[in-house]
């Protein structure tokens, strides 16, 4: 995949989003703590397939309407952002779940710019 498709850093609202979800993963403190440890990581890429796999989260399909929307975004050229990952058993979306299964629905040997920390 072209990197020109991938925004080099994960936008404000992505970590906002983690936050939210990450809440119902850990408590308030830890789940802020994460979203720091996020903002401070550097951005690795790993492959759709194995992000989808670690997570065990099921694959949702195109007629998804954000799965929908992330493909009409790179078809448009519009840039997406890093996904934001948390290790685990399974491995936690923290924020992009959509962008993954988007990324997967065209290839899932395609690269994907990641921030990833542990808890």
């Amino acid at each position: 995949m072209k990197s020109e498709i991938w925004l080099r850093e994960p936008e404000d609202h992505d970590f906002a989003a983690a936050a939210d979800y990450l809440e119902l993963q850990f408590p308030k403190d830890a789940a802020a703590a994460i979203v720091t440890k996020l903002r401070k990581a550097e951005t690795v890429t790993k492959k759709a397939k194995d992000v989808l796999r670690g997570s065990g989260l099921p694959l949702l399909d195109r007629d998804n309407i954000h799965v929908h929307d992330d493909l009409k975004k790179v078809k448009d050229g519009k840039k997406l952002s890093p996904v934001l990952l948390v290790v685990g058993k399974p491995l936690i979306i923290a924020d992009g779940y959509h962008r993954v299964c988007a990324i997967y629905a065209l290839s899932e040997d395609l690269e994907i710019p990641c921030r990833l920390v542990s808890p």
